[in-house]
């Protein structure tokens, strides 16, 4: 379907660097199109140094609002003049919405990853998980699944500058949700196995085996596993991890980025547009997923 540009389409961005394998402008514009909307969607190479001029750009255009990827996630918070409860949480925003002027930041991270693992036919509800990492995607993981009825969530982190922001926003958590999250020390291989062997789920939401390093894992080995467990990870370029294709061939179930991308970006769509993404349309000729609806 051949989208018209004219005086009156209304603009909505994606930001992040690098930014040239996301799909997000694919899906985006074919839903708009399906929706019958006057907007178009187009991907912007910005890294944090030009950031805040890029925002004030935008702002100056009246730009209907924008995806944020990383690195883009945290800093995007503190520039926005409303957050969304989870985003407040998580201090990490990945969708931005314009009302002339005020932007609000919301994180659909969570929301995606939550309809992802339904939509595949599972549920996080009084599951246990293992979640590795402590960025804004594994944060707005953390804070949904938690607020969604997790039982209990292990996160992982190496000792960087996440590690401390992802315990304080578990003691928040704690407090205001009925999920018991504990924090530790990725470099801590034995509470590692344990958790994992003691999981119904284990979720990669860092960065470690995307392209072009696809031979990197978090995980050893297939021992870490156990039969039943879900197998999740938050990338989707390349469709497969190494975590993935071990979970795979162990024989455990598996959900790829792709379901968290989908859902994540239908969430947003909502957002900027009022409107619910053709979901099962976009699916079809995007992402070939057995989605259950």
């Amino acid at each position: 379907m051949k989208k018209e540009i004219t005086a009156k389409t209304k603009l909505i961005g994606l930001i992040g660097s690098p930014i040239e394998h996301s799909i997000s402008p694919s899906m985006q514009n074919e839903a708009l199109a399906q929706a019958g909307l006057d907007y178009v969607y187009v991907a912007f190479n910005v890294g944090l140094e030009t950031l805040e001029q890029t925002i004030e750009g935008f702002k100056a255009m009246n730009v209907r609002g924008w995806n944020i990827t990383m690195p883009d996630k945290n800093r995007m918070c503190q520039l926005a003049d409303k957050l969304s409860p989870v985003a407040q949480i998580c201090g990490a925003v990945n969708t931005i919405v314009n009302d002339n002027g005020v932007l609000t930041g919301h994180t659909t991270d969570g929301i995606g990853y939550v309809e992802g693992i339904r939509a595949s036919g599972y549920d996080i509800k009084d599951k246990v998980i293992t979640l590795l990492g402590a960025g804004g995607a594994a944060t707005a993981i953390l804070a949904q699944a938690a607020y969604d009825g997790a039982s209990e969530i292990h996160v992982f982190n190496r000792a960087d500058e996440f590690y401390t922001h992802v315990e304080k926003t578990a003691e928040v958590l704690n407090q205001r949700t009925d999920c018991r999250i504990t924090v530790h020390p990725l470099e801590d291989d034995s509470a590692l196995r344990t958790s994992i062997q003691n999981s119904d789920i284990l979720s990669n939401a860092t960065n470690v085996g995307m392209a072009p390093d696809t031979d990197k894992c978090l995980i050893a080995d297939p021992s870490y596993f156990h039969p039943g467990l879900i197998v999740t990870d938050a990338i989707y370029h390349p469709y497969e991890t190494k975590l993935i294709q071990m979970a795979k061939e162990y024989g455990c179930p598996v959900v790829g980025g792709l379901y968290m991308q989908l859902f994540q970006g239908a969430a947003s769509f909502e957002l900027w547009t009022g409107r619910k993404m053709p979901v099962e349309i976009v699916n079809e000729k995007y992402f070939h997923l057995d989605i259950k609806l």
